[in-house]
């Protein structure tokens, strides 16, 4: 059984309905004619918080128990996740600390502040991640809500893949950014429930593409150390994201750093979009060559953030 059902999906949608925004979709003559087909954009980066993450977040906040809530929330993140999960748990009137690697965005950081939760700095490895976090579950019983790897999570990512295909129909495919595989899953399922014919395809930079060389091989590969300015998309594949990506995703295309730059600046300077590196690497892969042999016509592309330090602009 998978971890997570489209029922959960829908559920998650029904749960997080007056939490969060539901984002528009996009359109742009200039870049269906670049990419030589309808591109329809998601747009996560109007999402609260400016990511998709809050309604991950969302979800698996509002499914706590009244006594389990009490005792507040912990995880660990570059930042999205965490500012999503800060003001889930602000909403919801519990406490939040989240451990943050020393080197994510100061303008993450900050606002993680700003939504009321608590930071703690740790160094830049999954271990060292996970140590913090064990500590603060020791020290004050807070509930860990990862940022992918987490029932929950994964179907509220979903809910906006229900958007999606309710805005826009008959989509030939969407390809979606791919970190931890989260949101990657979350559209799997939610797409499988609600409309199978179209094709899942996910995005990856090449210098961080544990998740292209894991369907290539058909094993869950480890992440070398990365080395990618899309910074939400560092994380290796999850266990329980693992095997939902690899039962339903066609295929995973990687990009190049310059490929993502070129690919932010173009929505910037045409789509008069603010969006992220890991936003970028969607678009960047549907202007891609590589993508022209999959002979869809209709792509949803998910813009999934848009939260970028402005005084240091990538170009």
């Amino acid at each position: 059984m998978p971890a997570v059902s489209f029922a959960d999906v829908c559920a998650a949608a029904d749960r997080i309905r007056r939490f969060v925004s539901r984002t528009p979709v996009h359109t742009s003559g200039t870049m269906d004619r670049l990419s030589h087909r309808e591109l329809f954009f998601k747009c996560e980066n109007f999402q609260t918080t400016g990511s998709f993450k809050y309604r991950g977040a969302t979800n698996a906040v509002q499914k706590l128990d009244a006594a389990t809530a009490s005792r507040g929330v912990v995880t660990h993140s570059s930042g999205n996740h965490a500012q999503a999960l800060a003001l889930a748990a602000k909403v919801r009137g519990i406490p939040a600390t989240i451990v943050m690697p020393r080197t994510a965005p100061a303008v993450k950081k900050q606002a993680v502040l700003g939504y009321g939760g608590r930071v703690i700095e740790c160094e830049p490895t999954i271990a060292d991640r996970l140590r913090v976090v064990s500590e603060v579950e020791r020290e004050t019983g807070a509930v860990l809500i990862p940022p992918y790897d987490h029932p929950d999570v994964i179907a509220g990512q979903g809910t906006a893949a229900l958007e999606l295909l309710a805005d826009v129909p008959a989509l030939d495919a969407v390809v979606v950014p791919v970190g931890g595989g989260g949101m990657l899953s979350g559209y799997c399922v939610a797409i499988q429930g609600a409309n199978p014919t179209v094709r899942v395809f996910g995005a990856e930079p090449l210098n961080a593409d544990d998740a292209a060389r894991s369907l290539a091989t058909g094993e869950r590969q480890p992440q070398v150390p990365p080395n990618s300015i899309a910074d939400g998309l560092l994380t290796n594949l999850g266990e329980l994201t693992w095997p939902i990506i690899q039962k339903h995703v066609e295929g995973i295309f990687t990009v190049s750093e310059a490929e993502i730059v070129a690919a932010m600046r173009l929505v910037w300077e045409r789509m008069k979009l603010v969006i992220e590196p890991s936003a970028a690497v969607g678009v960047a892969v549907v202007l891609g060559e590589a993508f022209k042999a999959t002979n869809a016509r209709r792509v949803g592309v998910v813009l999934c953030g848009g939260n970028v330090g402005l005084d240091r602009l990538y170009w």
